[in-house]
């Protein structure tokens, strides 16, 4: 097992984790494995994002039928194609945001990454946008991004974000880790977060429902009505509270995703 801060360090040698690729490298074996095993099914392929220096692949093999791993870094792509002599480990030195994904359509797919924290988001809805038989998402990510993606009506976290990835995926929190079970250690915790899709994607239907959230969450001080007059005509705002019976005083934060669903409805049905 090559998860631990010696072997990190003698693998290292006179290269230093870079910034720019935010790079920390997980230590506990344990949560590696546990990780791995959460995320991946013995009959799927797994995608990796970022594997570094291949203590979560190592895993990912173990619980996956091949896995495919895009890093950026020349560095570590050379290091794993040293350490891990496996025909079924595929690593391409390549940005995965710059990645044709067209090449996996047709096979069901797993994802698993601890995420480098500054492209969190853009990886994410590259996924997410994706139209792949894609069957459970599990990613580590800082904190305070994943309190986000799980966060409540009401909270200080609940955005359109929280919305969107909450109508099209199951969210769980799998585990919290600790900052100090990486080296180098970044200045905050994570968590792994998981996201299985709950339905078959209708993507015409969710461009406009998602704009519609987006345009409701402009501005959070400002009331719901106050929002929608930047885009919908007063009759079909007028429509929208009386049909849901809506306070004229509600901001978007209190409100739930049906009632976001039910809302967008109203104002694209004339009747």
């Amino acid at each position: 097992m090559i998860s631990n801060i010696n072997y990190v360090k003698k693998t290292l040698g006179d290269l230093k984790a870079k910034k720019k690729f935010g790079q920390n490298f997980l230590i506990d074996s344990n949560i590696v494995d546990n990780i791995a095993k959460n995320a991946c099914d013995i009959n799927c392929k797994t995608i990796e994002i970022g594997p570094g220096l291949g203590a979560l692949s190592e895993m990912l093999l173990k619980y996956s039928k091949c896995v495919d791993a895009y890093e950026i870094d020349k560095d570590m792509y050379a290091i794993l194609k040293q350490s891990i002599d496996d025909s079924k480990f595929n690593v391409y030195l390549e940005d995965f945001l710059d990645t044709d994904l067209t090449k996996y359509e047709g096979e069901t797919i797993r994802v698993c990454s601890n995420l480098p924290y500054y492209v969190t988001t853009p990886i994410l809805f590259k996924l997410f946008n994706s139209n792949l038989d894609i069957s459970k998402i599990t990613v580590m990510v800082q904190k305070e991004v994943g309190d986000r993606f799980k966060a409540r009506v009401g909270s200080e976290d609940y955005n359109a974000l929280s919305i969107i990835v909450q109508y099209l995926y199951d969210v769980k929190q799998e585990m919290n880790v600790s900052k100090a079970v990486f080296y180098p250690s970044p200045k905050v915790d994570s968590v792994v977060i998981s996201f299985t899709p709950k339905f078959k994607r209708n993507f015409e239907y969710e461009k406009g429902l998602f704009e519609f959230i987006e345009n409701c969450f402009k501005n959070r001080r400002k009331t719901l009505n106050n929002n929608l007059k930047q885009f919908l005509d007063v009759d079909t705002i007028g429509r929208i509270y009386s049909t849901l019976n809506l306070k004229e005083s509600v901001r978007a934060q209190e409100l739930d995703l049906n009632t976001f669903i039910r809302m967008y409805e109203v104002s694209v049905n004339e009747d």
